[in-house]
């Protein structure tokens, strides 16, 4: 892990939450920091060079408050600050080429437990390579940025699809909990025809279908307990639609992990259903990991 771990701050309490992760992530993965801005430069139009020389000294007052808000955290971590002119989206998308991590802000919808990821988040994740991680600013002042809930285990939680098994996914989650020292809960949720779900029909596919299906998890699964002795891995296969079991999961994990189909067209976000849902009402941090 030599690829530095990025995040894209705009001076408000999601980004500086979100620096706050990346700091302990970067101190996790023994690499170095760096905090990014980007702000679109001025149209012909609009171009009022003493407005724009103040954005400009905002800043970099506000590359350099981050960096020291970082550095009395972590005294001995490498932190580097980059001022760019450009669309947001466009830039951090570039700066994530070169990243083993990208991190952003998600920000709270009221009183509402949903949370919005404005569109230069969209943006970048949708064309963005490497895993981006999304994390909200604490709702309660002074509570610890990414904090779950104290309790005897934590959790690094992946959602997986046995059908299109993603390796990508599994490998970053397996990663994560290692450097973290926490066990891994991988869930796969699975679901009847509508015209069959019924109680008896429910009871009966969970006898019925069930063990098949744990047992292909467990099969699937093999590889990175081989890979990864020393971390825990628990296996979930319920009956329920992943983004519900996925978030009920988040309750009690320091991450959860989901994935983003790589796609080759030009048209929406490339963005899933259940990945979509993570990202706009999961407690916790969200890793989007791109795949084939």
């Amino acid at each position: 892990m030599s690829r530095p771990v990025i995040v894209g701050v705009d001076g408000s309490p999601e980004a500086v939450a979100a620096a706050a992760w990346a700091a302990r992530e970067a101190v996790l993965r023994r690499v170095s920091l760096r905090i990014v801005h980007a702000d679109d430069p001025p149209g012909p139009a609009t171009a009022w060079p003493d407005s724009f020389e103040t954005r400009g000294r905002w800043a970099e007052d506000l590359l350099a408050e981050v960096a020291e808000a970082v550095r009395r955290e972590h005294p001995a971590l490498e932190t580097e600050g980059r001022h760019r002119s450009g669309r947001p989206s466009e830039v951090l998308a570039d700066e994530a080429s070169e990243a083993g991590l990208l991190v952003l802000g998600s920000r709270g919808l009221g009183g509402v437990r949903g949370f919005l990821l404005g569109s230069v988040g969209m943006a970048t994740i949708s064309v963005t390579k490497c895993p981006v991680v999304l994390v909200r600013a604490p709702e309660r002042p002074g509570a610890a940025d990414g904090a779950v809930p104290a309790g005897p285990t934590r959790n690094v939680v992946v959602g997986v699809d046995l059908d299109r098994f993603s390796a990508p996914l599994l490998d970053f989650a397996l990663t994560e909990a290692a450097l973290r020292g926490d066990r891994v809960l991988v869930l796969y949720g699975w679901s009847m025809m509508p015209v069959v779900r019924d109680a008896s029909a429910l009871v009966a596919a969970e006898r019925d279908m069930g063990p098949g299906i744990a047992r292909r998890l467990t099969e699937a699964l093999k590889p990175w307990r081989h890979r990864f002795p020393s971390t825990e891995v628990v296996e979930q296969s319920p009956v329920g639609g992943p983004a519900r079991l996925l978030l009920h999961a988040a309750d009690t994990a320091d991450l959860v992990v989901v994935g983003r189909r790589v796609r080759t067209g030009s048209l929406g976000a490339h963005i899933g259903s259940v990945t979509h849902a993570l990202i706009h009402h999961c407690p916790a941090p969200v890793a989007v990991i791109a795949h084939e």
